[in-house]
């Protein structure tokens, strides 16, 4: 098996990076394991290989480690920077309170995935869906947050490093976090940094690789996927 893990930059999707590689490594069959919107970076496992891109879906259904940066005071429609941003009026909300709020996400709870997002709902994308103007009342699915954490607090934005279950979306909580918070708040920034056990400080960066020199970053490893999966 042959894995490869990127730091995918800002301004690209995942689909993106995985043509970039079949570029750069000739290669067609290459896949992803879990994908992170255009604007977010981060650690992107990708599958190098038919053999390989089998075993991907391993990956979707391990924890994942976020560091997030939230603006407060406003609201989007895709609960991030890329949407219809709209100004809230609410008080500026202090650091007690913050936490408060913050600390009643921790654990299992219920969340509704946004309706920008690539969930499908009887074959159809629901983003497909919303820029028809299509709205469907989404039922939640529970989640589980590990850790919950306030890294920086400067009004209005907002810094917190998330340990999540799969299927959770940092959007959705950015969001509802702004309601409870009772002033809004959208994603303005996202990094993965964690995958299982895998980190992105071990990624490659995307510029770096070459046709000359991309095989250096495989890992080969038959242990790549560890005993928790």
């Amino acid at each position: 098996m042959s894995f490869i893990l990127i730091n995918k930059p800002s301004g690209m999707t995942s689909h993106d990076v995985v043509d970039r590689l079949r570029r750069i490594t000739g290669i067609k069959k290459i896949g992803h394991a879990g994908t992170l919107d255009p604007f977010a970076t981060g650690l992107l496992i990708c599958g190098i290989g038919r053999e390989t891109t089998k075993k991907l879906d391993i990956f979707l259904k391990q924890d994942k480690e976020y560091l997030a940066q939230l603006k407060l005071g406003f609201a989007s429609d895709t609960y991030d920077r890329d949407g219809k941003i709209e100004e809230r009026q609410g008080e500026k909300p202090s650091l007690d309170t913050i936490e408060k709020v913050i600390s009643g996400f921790k654990g299992e709870v219920e969340q509704k995935p946004p309706m920008f997002s690539a969930k499908k709902i009887k074959g159809k994308k629901l983003y497909q869906l919303a820029r028809k103007g299509i709205e469907i009342e989404l039922k939640p699915h529970k989640i589980f947050i590990n850790e919950i954490e306030i890294l920086n607090y400067n009004y209005p934005v907002l810094e917190i490093k998330v340990s999540c279950s799969s299927g959770t979306y940092i959007r959705s909580l950015a969001n509802d976090i702004g309601k409870k918070l009772n002033c809004g708040a959208y994603l303005q920034e996202l990094c993965r940094t964690k995958i299982g056990n895998l980190s992105l400080i071990k990624a490659a960066e995307l510029a770096t690789l070459a046709s000359q020199n991309w095989q250096k970053f495989l890992i080969l490893d038959k242990n790549f996927i560890s005993a928790d999966n």
